[in-house]
């Protein structure tokens, strides 16, 4: 009786050892799920390329080759005030939460220092171009929020970035 006992707890801890190995990721099993097998990109890495003859759901925002768009957002009280709120969750980190490039990340970066939003040659750029940059990004520098923030909701980041004038 003792025998079978001391057997039984035996392989008991044995189950409760094995188990305890893969809780605490000792022994790990990668299992293969769908989102692991497709092509994606990493942060700061270039988005993959739109697949040909696509029209992204919310349209087109502009079409490459013709110049910066035209603004088609009203700068009314209610686009800023969400212009803001996204670029407090988007932008501060870098530019800072005036704009002035002062963010809490901005002296780590090394190559280039974020742009000051509030300067002359920040402000005398048309809205299609801030626009642009903020849906393409700059190389290098600044990554390209097009696939984070919808076409509207970048549109309402330039119609604060207008208020951010000295």
């Amino acid at each position: 009786m003792i025998k079978r006992a001391l057997i039984l707890g035996a392989i008991g801890i044995a189950v409760l050892g094995t188990l305890m190995l893969f809780s605490y990721k000792v022994l790990s099993i990668e299992w293969i799920s769908f989102m692991e097998v497709q092509k994606s990109y990493r942060p700061m890495e270039d988005p993959l390329p739109v697949p040909e003859r696509s029209v992204p759901i919310e349209g087109a925002a502009y079409i490459p080759g013709l110049g910066a768009p035209e603004n088609p957002i009203e700068a009314d009280p209610d686009s800023v005030a969400r212009g803001e709120l996204l670029f407090g969750v988007n932008c501060s980190q870098c530019h800072g939460s005036g704009g002035q490039g002062n963010g809490v990340i901005a002296n780590f970066l090394e190559n280039k220092k974020p742009a000051d939003l509030t300067s002359d040659l920040i402000q005398e750029k048309s809205d299609g171009a801030i626009f642009l940059t903020i849906s393409n990004g700059v190389p290098g520098s600044m990554p390209a929020l097009n696939e984070n923030l919808t076409v509207r909701e970048r549109w309402d980041v330039v119609n604060f970035v207008r208020t951010l004038a000295p």
